[in-house]
């Protein structure tokens, strides 16, 4: 099913949630749908080809102002700090909040990416364990559960694997189940 005269609510979607919640996937299913180019927040954050090297915080926050200044997109990450520079120019705010343990099992199903190491795998999934302990950190439950809240548009807390599927199927449909 394709939305090409998609609502409005649907113009520029953004995806938070702890790493392995779907994010990714969610966004690429919307994005065939929608017919909207996707920016994932994992590619301005990170270095290309630097695998867990930061890119300059500067050229970054930039690149996330011009990404969200397009009239049409979906953004997608767990970078809370620039899920907030974007969050003025988002129409749709979706929340995929797993527990941890779908998170791990889904980062465990994918396999270490971007020429990381083991020792850097081991690393994320003590990290992703570790999302609704976080204080004081931008990548948090905590942080991302202010950032919805604030946020007075359109917006939707999938809290399960089923409901990041039907949500996927029918975003349109999902207009009617704000929460």
């Amino acid at each position: 099913m394709e939305f090409t005269n998609a609502s409005a609510a649907f113009e520029r979607v953004l995806i938070m949630g702890n790493g392995g919640s779907g994010k990714t996937w969610l966004a690429r299913r919307l994005g065939e749908q929608l017919r909207h180019p996707i920016t994932h927040l994992d590619d301005i954050h990170w270095e290309p080809g630097g695998y867990g090297t930061a890119r300059d915080r500067t050229l970054r926050d930039e690149m996330v102002v011009a990404a969200a200044a397009e009239d049409r997109w979906i953004m997608e990450g767990v970078y809370g700090q620039l899920v907030n520079l974007a969050l003025n120019r988002v129409t749709a705010l979706i929340w995929i909040d797993l527990p941890e343990e779908a998170c791990i099992a889904n980062v465990k199903e994918r396999g270490i990416q971007g020429g990381g190491t083991e020792t850097q795998f081991i690393g994320l999934l003590k990290w992703v364990a570790e999302y609704r302990t976080r204080t004081n950190n931008w990548n948090s439950f905590d942080a991302h559960a202010q950032l919805y809240s604030a946020f007075s548009g359109s917006k939707w807390v999938l809290s399960d694997r089923k409901a990041v599927t039907l949500f996927a199927d029918s975003p349109l449909l999902a207009m009617e189940d704000r929460r």
